[in-house]
């Protein structure tokens, strides 16, 4: 995507509104698509499986039903704006008004597909804090009235007859670029691949039981030239189940990398004003822009690929409302870059934070059992199952006791957090290590809880709740420390919250 270009001048009347728009002539095409996504599939079984049964047309009625709501709403949709609000019309026999002030907009999302990007349009979403739907969803908007609304939000209002004229707009400021080098080491880092085999594995088993099974003994014969009646010794079984571990390792980071490519080419951040924009995407491209001030917590993440990588991540909670389309939300500031690259971003986007400075406080040493007491019931379970299945070789499973309990020690060892000037953090992990972090005036409630076992050992734990915490987020809490330091820590909390004024 490009900046707007300048649009014909738009006059603004003396009631300070703009005179409305229609969405783009061939928005009726997208809809229309967007609408037959959920019939794609029983239309092409129609085609492939179908036997010349007249009634298998009927289903071209529905289709033309779907188009003529399509023109519809093309003909029947408006907006304009209006002093420091965006009208959006739609309907004829039940008419909608909808009045959208710009400071309840939290964040601007826009999205090419292919053929987006072959017509020059955009989807535009509206995205506020509240409720499941976005404010507006607009399919489709000329490419560059999308970004002039863009534009004109980022303004929040301000001169927006100006903005919507396409006035000169501030130049952006880039803040991290990625390479298609680093597009790459981001594929080799994460799991996407993992995800999509995962869904794609669960639906083939729907219809073939015995997949798993048959891959096992398929590979055993590749491996050994023999498989299924013959069975498996204890070797061969350990043999044909790590090299297909490694296999799928290396399948699945190929797929990632690719995955990388198509969602994170041409990734760029940068700063407008109060606002961040990212842009990314190699055949649908993706735009999103929300205010600095909508970010309402932090998590930075660093896995042992990007130790070896020497690299890290740093996303973003946002107070927006979302569906399944996460892709859409400001939520990966930097997707990968260098720990200096990503400490410079901070300092740059929470300068009063002083992340540097942090004092960092270490959780009690002795709660190391606590982290491991959960994975001693898992084992003895697995070592019973195994046992019964191979015999004593199932033994071995307890071998995973010591190893947790030594990861629960070295989790334990860098379990830490901190209360700066203007920012709470806590660090966790050992292998996979992450720190969550958020800003005080962005605190809505804070909790402290005891379980039984607490009460017994003496401690607590106190959660910090912030707005639009992903459920893949990693908490932000402070645990296992004494009862006398979570309650001075949740008292001295508690007035910092109290005076600050909530900031969305």
């Amino acid at each position: 995507m490009t900046e707007p270009s300048p649009p014909a001048p738009v006059v603004t009347d003396t009631a300070g509104a703009a005179p409305e728009r229609r969405l783009h002539p061939m928005s009726w095409l997208f809809v229309l698509v967007a609408q037959l996504r959920q019939f794609i599939v029983p239309l092409l079984a129609l085609l492939v499986f179908g036997q010349g049964d007249r009634n298998e047309l009927w289903p071209l009625i529905g289709v033309g039903v779907l188009a003529l709501f399509s023109l519809w709403q093309y003909f029947t949709y408006r907006y304009g704006v209006a002093d420091d609000a965006l009208v959006v019309r739609s309907g004829l026999l039940e008419r909608s008004v909808r009045v959208i002030p710009f400071a309840r907009i939290h964040n601007v999302a826009l999205q090419q597909s292919v053929l987006h990007r072959l017509f020059d349009v955009a989807e535009v979403r509206l995205e506020s804090a509240g409720g499941k739907k976005p404010e507006a969803e607009m399919r489709v908007l000329r490419l560059d009235d999308a970004l002039a609304l863009e534009a004109l939000v980022r303004r929040r209002g301000r001169d927006a007859g100006a903005a919507v004229a396409g006035a000169e707009v501030d130049a952006p400021t880039p803040l991290l670029e990625l390479s298609t080098a680093e597009v790459l080491r981001l594929g080799l880092v994460s799991n996407r691949g993992l995800i999509l085999v995962g869904a794609a594995f669960a639906g083939v088993s729907q219809f073939n039981r015995e997949l798993i099974p048959q891959l096992f003994d398929r590979w055993g014969e590749a491996l050994f030239g023999w498989a299924g009646e013959h069975g498996f010794g204890p070797a061969q079984y350990v043999l044909a189940g790590t090299s297909l571990v490694l296999l799928a390792i290396v399948l699945l980071r190929v797929l990632s990398v690719v995955l990388a490519l198509l969602q994170y080419h041409g990734f760029r951040l940068s700063e407008h004003g109060r606002r961040l924009t990212v842009e990314r995407g190699l055949a649908a491209r993706w735009r999103t822009s929300a205010s600095r001030r909508r970010i309402q917590a932090w998590t930075l993440r660093e896995g042992l690929m990007h130790r070896w990588l020497r690299r890290r991540s740093l996303d973003v909670d946002t107070a927006v409302a979302e569906d399944q389309n996460q892709q859409r939300a400001l939520r990966e500031v930097a997707p990968i870059a260098t720990p200096d690259r990503c400490t410079a971003l901070i300092d740059h986007l929470l300068p009063r934070a002083r992340w540097d400075e942090l004092k960092w406080q270490p959780l009690p040493r002795r709660s190391w059992w606590r982290l491991w007491l959960p994975s001693v019931p898992l084992a003895l379970l697995a070592t019973a199952v195994l046992t019964w299945h191979f015999g004593h070789a199932g033994l071995l499973a307890l071998a995973w006791l010591p190893w947790s309990a030594f990861v629960a020690r070295r989790h334990a060892a860098r379990a830490a957090w901190a209360i700066g000037p203007a920012l709470v953090a806590v660090r966790e992990g050992w292998l996979t290590r992450h720190w969550r972090f958020a800003e005080l005036d962005k605190l809505q409630a804070l909790h402290l809880v005891r379980s039984p076992l607490d009460r017994r050992c003496g401690t607590a734990t106190l959660w910090l709740d912030t707005a639009g915490a992903s459920p893949m987020a990693p908490p932000l809490r402070l645990r296992f420390l004494p009862v006398a330091e979570v309650e001075a820590v949740y008292e001295r909390l508690s007035r910092e919250v109290a005076r600050r004024p909530l900031r969305w």
